[in-house]
């Protein structure tokens, strides 16, 4: 496996790789909902952890991460991050996902992950996986609904920044499962015209 990063676009939304052009409107969004940084993420960009966190994440990221900024309308809306990058094992996780309040819902997440995947799986990806906080249920909806497969949960998992410990269900989607959960997404995009 051997992942680039690119610009990946459809006609919903245009993911570019995450650069300081993009702070801006990623503090706006991030600022649109502070309770979910509080609630269910293992970091937070809300108000004055975004200065602190933007270098760790995005300014300078580990090269096992490669961040997009999720591109609506002419602005970022927020993130997802390929995470965990494993090129000798074929694998990676989708994750590191937060989007505006205002594009939750419609054809933003699964465009964004199925422009994702397919990068994903046409650069050798054998196993793209998801983790998602046990109760953050909207997240775990959204990730069946896109076609993974839940396999289990990591117990006490983590302890997120606000010191609460967390367990994690862990998703996948292989190689041999993507042309059935491609031509899923394709199906659901085309319910949006």
């Amino acid at each position: 496996m051997q992942i680039e990063p690119m610009v990946l676009e459809n006609r919903f939304v245009r993911l570019e790789p995450m650069a300081d052009a993009h702070r801006e409107d990623l503090r706006a969004a991030c600022a649109a909902d502070p309770a979910t940084w509080t609630d269910l993420y293992p970091y937070s960009l809300a108000g004055e952890h975004f200065d602190a966190n933007w270098p760790r994440f995005y300014g300078e990221p580990p090269a096992d991460r490669m961040n997009f900024a999720v591109v609506v309308g002419g602005r970022c809306m927020g993130v997802s991050s390929f995470l965990t990058i494993d090129a000798v094992n074929a694998s990676l996780e989708i994750g590191g996902t937060y989007f505006a309040p205002q594009v939750r819902g419609g054809p933003v997440n699964p465009s964004a992950k199925r422009l994702m995947m397919a990068h994903a799986f046409a650069s050798g990806a054998r196993r793209v996986q998801y983790k998602v906080d046990a109760i953050n249920a909207r997240s775990r909806a959204a990730v069946l609904k896109l076609g993974a497969v839940q396999e289990g949960i990591l117990r006490r998992d983590r302890v997120v920044w606000t010191g609460r410990i967390r367990d994690t269900v862990v998703y996948s989607v292989l190689a041999d499962e993507w042309p059935a959960v491609r031509d899923g997404l394709d199906a659901r995009l085309a319910e949006f015209g």
